[in-house]
């Protein structure tokens, strides 16, 4: 991390646009979407994440969304790169790129193929070794949805002392188990990843959220934010009950094609996921719509 670079607040893990023809990815479209939440007040980027349909990209197109959000995150704000890989050295590799194109930090999830075959020492030392090589601080991603491994509190606790693991973001949905991580690595710093939970997630102590809601309700998830970093706890609790019935539909039920085209619906650029992804249909772009306006977002299309 950069000292102009402070890891806290709201973070958006922007998604990856491409291009409805070719399947290409979308340069114009990426930098137009990040300019538009950085403009809207969050603290930084989250590039190639759960949300970027990270595991469909090859490794070209991973180097090219790093390089290509760096150019739009100035330096006071924060880039952060999702580089969990398979492998312990691919993992490696990744983050030495991310570091290369001038990420702050880099979000590592656990692997997942063999996932159930790893025993915690083996998960330990996967991430020590990512640690020790890693150019760029490393944040620890909890994202057992997509994974099928949930990293337990004493895991984060053998890392705790390592001086290049600086936080984590659970995406649990569990509030027990973030307050577990919060005690269990009281120095780092402990990000919210369920748009739901995120006031919660401040009572007990989180720098911010990496929020997948924060890409279509961008205003409405650094209200929270804002609200609660200036002490008043009544505002803060407003937004978020506006906030979570539409990151339980958007993110929660539809996810990534549903984060897409509330997008669309919002006025920025969602457009196509990649397959075996598939688009959502007219029905639930209605329903994601019909939940932004009743939270305050201001919607230009429904198209």
């Amino acid at each position: 991390m950069t000292d102009r670079a402070p890891l806290g607040g709201v973070l958006v893990p922007v998604t990856t646009p491409f291009d409805p023809v070719t399947g290409d990815l979308a340069p114009v479209s990426l930098r137009d979407n990040a300019r538009a939440c950085l403009a809207d007040g969050v603290q930084g980027v989250v590039a190639t994440g759960s949300t970027g349909e990270a595991s469909l990209l090859d490794e070209a197109e991973f180097r090219q969304l790093v390089e290509w959000l760096r150019d739009v995150v100035p330096p006071e704000r924060t880039l952060v790169v999702g580089a969990g890989r398979e492998s312990t050295r691919a993992t490696l590799e990744a983050c030495r790129v991310a570091g290369e194109f001038g990420a702050d930090a880099v979000l590592v999830r656990a692997p997942a193929y063999y996932g159930g075959s790893l025993s915690p020492a083996a998960l330990t030392d996967h991430f020590r070794r990512v640690a020790d090589g890693s150019p760029v601080p490393v944040l620890v991603y909890n994202i057992p949805k997509y994974t099928h491994v949930a990293l337990a509190d004493r895991l984060l606790s053998a890392l705790a002392d390592h001086p290049n693991v600086v936080g984590v973001k659970d995406s649990s949905g569990d509030l027990k188990n973030f307050a577990a991580y919060a005690a269990a690595t009281p120095g780092w710093a402990h990000f919210m990843g369920s748009g739901s939970h995120f006031y919660a997630a401040l009572e007990l102590g989180a720098a911010g959220g990496i929020l997948a809601v924060a890409n279509p309700a961008t205003t409405l998830a650094c209200e929270v934010w804002d609200a609660w970093s200036s002490g008043d706890r009544a505002a803060a609790g407003a937004a978020q009950e506006r906030l979570t019935p539409i990151n339980k539909l958007v993110v929660g039920e539809l996810g990534v094609p549903g984060v897409k085209a509330a997008l669309d619906v919002v006025g920025r650029v969602g457009g196509p996921v990649r397959p075996p992804l598939a688009d959502l249909g007219d029905r639930d772009r209605d329903r994601i719509g019909a939940a932004l306006r009743t939270g305050g977002v201001r919607v230009v299309a429904t198209d």
